[in-house]
């Protein structure tokens, strides 16, 4: 009987293709590629070990270390796996449901809200910039950022640029720390947040910038930093970082971004 492939066996290997390139994609930006690689390397090695050469001495061994591989493989990419899984919990919204909304909902109060809170923070930023004053602005979108809202101080106000500003001036007791904005208000400032234990992030990159990637690898937030040594602006999303743009394209950003999750 030859050897036959079928629309599933098909349909199999392509969804296992995509699975395995998103892995590598993603352990590629935390910086854990070469340890993904070298743990490849060990269970090809097992695999010629076992079932082509049939070692029994080396293979038993191997089969060993093997059987409790698991376990070890959520030790050393948990930071990875919890990532993976708050993705897809994030991306719960689909086209249909936003056009449903947009086009039964009173969808232009909404967005001239959202474009006045924009404004407010894009001016906030570029006086803050300006001035050489560093900050770190978290927008929440669908993950809940409570918990690290409880690390700070409690604030609930609405958004305003001033109100920004002096929350991060370098007298302000609550300018250290990260200013988390969530449901179109300033929830708390002050907060402390994961740091990204990513290796190739720059090293003239200081702690802010860190903790913008690292709050933006756990969550769907958006993190917008102003650095303090160089007064540029730079925005994170998905564990991804855009250094130095300009308040007009830090505002394009932030009405695209938003607006997606209207």
């Amino acid at each position: 009987m030859g050897f036959q492939i079928g629309l599933k066996d098909i349909i199999d290997i392509v969804l296992v293709a995509v699975l395995l390139y998103q892995l590598f994609l993603l352990l590629k930006k935390s910086g854990a590629l070469n340890v993904f690689i070298g743990i490849l390397s060990f269970l090809i090695m097992w695999y010629l070990v076992s079932y082509v050469f049939k070692m029994e001495l080396l293979g038993g061994i191997l089969d060993r270390v093997v059987s409790v591989g698991a376990f070890a493989l959520i030790v050393l990419f948990q930071d990875e796996i919890r990532r993976f899984f708050s993705r897809i919990g994030a991306k719960r919204k689909w086209a249909f449901g936003n056009f449903m909304k947009r086009f039964f909902g009173n969808g232009r109060t909404d967005s001239e809200k959202t474009d006045y809170n924009i404004v407010q923070i894009v001016l906030a930023c570029r006086s803050l910039a300006k001035r050489s004053m560093g900050g770190l602005i978290i927008i929440t979108r669908k993950n809940n950022l409570d918990i690290h809202a409880q690390t700070g101080e409690i604030i609930d106000a609405a958004i305003n640029s001033r109100l920004i500003e002096n929350l991060f001036f370098k007298n302000s007791p609550l300018h250290d720390g990260a200013l988390i904005i969530s449901n179109e208000r300033i929830i708390a400032a002050s907060c402390i947040l994961p740091v990204s234990k990513n290796q190739q992030i720059p090293k003239r990159l200081g702690l802010r910038h860190r903790s913008a990637l690292g709050i933006t690898e756990q969550t769907d937030a958006i993190a917008i930093v102003v650095s303090e040594e160089t007064g540029k602006i730079s925005y994170a999303i998905n564990g991804e970082l855009t250094l130095s743009v300009k308040p007009e394209e830090l505002e394009m950003f932030l009405s695209e971004a938003l607006y997606a999750y209207k």
